[in-house]
């Protein structure tokens, strides 16, 4: 099945990226540390949240096409929560968090933001990611509408600039499992959002 890379901005439009082809890589093994140092170079270089995420997104495909211990790194999700965390990396004062996140089928989560950029590449199943903006109303500033959504295969990764709004199900008979990295480790905690009638007049 063909893979896509996608950049989410802030009002929530998601945009198609090109896709490296994997003869454009080096042949060696890709590992995590090497991942890690190269991410945390681009965050010294890079300020603006397109920029990172255009030249991160291809190592993170590079990451997981070549480090297939990664297929299998992850938690059952929780019976009790619907979904399991698995950390990676983290580490204090360093800028980034590194998870593997598994959702049982069904499940959604709450409509959040994670207050940084991050890339979610999905490894397995199935998940719909629906995207939400603010309505601007003053007097109740965390109330949003629903202004999109995309459904992602396995193979496919997602680009978030820093105030995306979004909330995830995952689809079909099978966990959802998919790789995460975002920014400062503090900024990980979602801010929670109360939804209204979107667009078309559904929630």
């Amino acid at each position: 099945m063909e893979s896509h890379d996608w950049l989410v901005t802030d009002s929530g439009q998601c945009q198609a990226c090109v896709l490296l082809s994997e003869s454009e890589w080096p042949t060696s093994t890709y590992r995590l540390y090497r991942f890690l140092t190269e991410v945390e170079d681009i965050l010294l270089e890079v300020q603006e949240d397109r920029r990172r995420l255009q030249a991160i997104r291809p190592l993170v495909r590079r990451l997981l096409t070549s480090s297939y211990w990664l297929q299998c790194a992850y938690l059952e999700p929780s019976p009790e929560t619907g979904w399991s965390v698995l950390k990676l990396y983290e580490e204090p004062n360093f800028p980034l968090c590194v998870q593997i996140v598994s959702w049982l089928p069904g499940k959604v989560s709450a409509i959040h933001h994670h207050g940084t950029w991050a890339v979610v590449a999905l490894i397995s199943g199935q998940e719909k990611n629906t995207f939400w903006q603010r309505t601007g109303e003053a007097e109740f500033p965390n109330r949003v509408q629903r202004v999109g959504e995309r459904i992602l295969e396995g193979g496919d990764i997602l680009g978030f600039t820093s105030n995306v709004i979004h909330c995830v199900e995952a689809l079909g008979d099978e966990p959802a499992v998919s790789f995460h990295i975002f920014g400062k480790p503090e900024k990980c905690s979602p801010l929670e959002f109360e939804p209204v009638s979107s667009t078309d007049g559904s929630v």
